[in-house]
């Protein structure tokens, strides 16, 4: 079995987690089975970027990180998802501020 790249800085399961049951998300990149996905090649991909699914459970790995099974209906399945894959559609961040050069705030 492959090393598993361990972040020692970050414990997500310090806070609640980011996503909620049923929550509309999309996925922020190509996710490839890396083995643990039953029924599919090695290395196939599973989602690709931009594809929306729903939060259908909130489980944990490594006693460090939240792992999201979000159910893809197109797709016909779950696929486990790390938060930071994930952006949700119901809840999206707020708009980033941009600073225009000579601007006064009020």
């Amino acid at each position: 079995m492959g090393d598993i790249s361990r972040d020692s800085e970050v414990n997500e399961l310090t806070s609640p987690p980011k996503y909620n049951f049923g929550e509309k998300v999309k996925s922020k990149k190509v996710v490839r089975n890396d083995g643990t996905f039953n029924g599919a090649e090695i290395g196939e991909t599973l989602v690709k970027k931009g594809e929306v699914g729903y939060v259908k459970s909130i489980n944990t790995f490594l006693q460090q990180y939240y792992i999201y099974a979000v159910d893809f209906p197109e797709r016909g399945y779950a696929v486990g998802m790390k938060g930071r894959e994930l952006e949700s559609l119901d809840n999206p961040p707020p708009p980033k501020e941009t600073h225009v050069e000579g601007a006064e705030t009020v």
